[in-house]
């Protein structure tokens, strides 16, 4: 059982860039793939991007050309750059494992308001 907490969420206006952490409890080197997820209020969560162990990635098409998914698997972290954002971006953000049963952490809040 591997333990995530996010960070770097935070209040932004339209058109603004932020960069979300994850941090790790043990290794992910051994995680095929690494996923962001996101909650809007009355919404269901959604996967946002993963990333395999090897580097390829996948974006849900709201996001592609904005958001950048990677991951250093030296330092158990996986980041999501966010650029050009919108107010629909408003969200709780969430990272874990795909195909695991790791608990969900707090996730970290991303506003997106004038």
């Amino acid at each position: 059982q591997v333990q995530f907490v996010e960070s770097g969420g935070g209040l932004v206006q339209p058109g603004g860039s932020l960069r979300l952490s994850c941090a790790a409890s043990g290794s992910i080197f051994g995680i095929n793939f690494m996923g962001w997820y996101r909650q809007a209020p009355g919404k269901q969560r959604e996967l946002v991007a993963h990333i395999s162990r090897g580097g390829s990635t996948y974006y849900v098409d709201s996001v592609k050309g904005r958001f950048t998914i990677s991951r250093d698997n030296a330092q158990n972290t996986v980041y999501l750059q966010m650029n050009s954002l919108k107010t629909e971006d408003t969200a709780v953000y969430y990272c874990n494992a795909l195909g695991r049963s790791d608990p969900w952490g707090q996730g970290t809040q991303v506003t997106v308001a004038s």
